[in-house]
């Protein structure tokens, strides 16, 4: 079975790996919204990563209410299943303002589970969420 862990491992291997290649290929959000190349060489990064969202342990998501588990799950869902009808200005903004903050947050949460660190749980609406993680829930809804 695979744990939360294991799963926070992937979405920090593939986000660095993502955040690599759009430094690598100087990817922009203008070149995003009007390359068809860089719209699919970014869609399998954000599909793996909105997949292991997906997987974490209700759990530990509802410990970590600060991280938006439930809206990169679905932008998964979405890039999966309405292709057509993906807003590449939100999923610019996801990938240039709000991915490189999401796969810290991940970072700190393996070196919580690794140092043994327990956090409260506690449950907040998505009207609290910060701003910058209201693009993920814009490209769920």
């Amino acid at each position: 079975m695979k744990t939360d862990r294991y799963r926070l491992k992937r979405i920090v291997a593939v986000g660095d790996q993502l955040l690599n290649v759009i430094s690598l290929r100087d990817l922009t959000p203008e070149t995003l919204l009007s390359d068809i190349q860089m719209q699919w060489m970014v869609t399998t990064p954000l599909y793996n990563i909105g997949e292991q969202a997906n997987c974490i342990s209700r759990e530990f998501a509802d410990a970590h209410p600060e991280v938006p588990f439930a809206q990169i799950a679905g932008l998964r869902h979405r890039l999966v299943h309405d292709y057509e009808g993906i807003n590449w200005s939100i999923i610019s903004s996801v990938l240039f303002d709000e991915l490189e903050t999401f796969v810290a947050q991940a970072r700190d949460l393996i070196a919580e589970l690794d140092e043994g660190r327990v956090v409260p749980r506690k449950l907040i609406s998505t009207k609290t969420l910060p701003a910058k993680s209201r693009h993920w829930l814009l490209v769920a809804i």
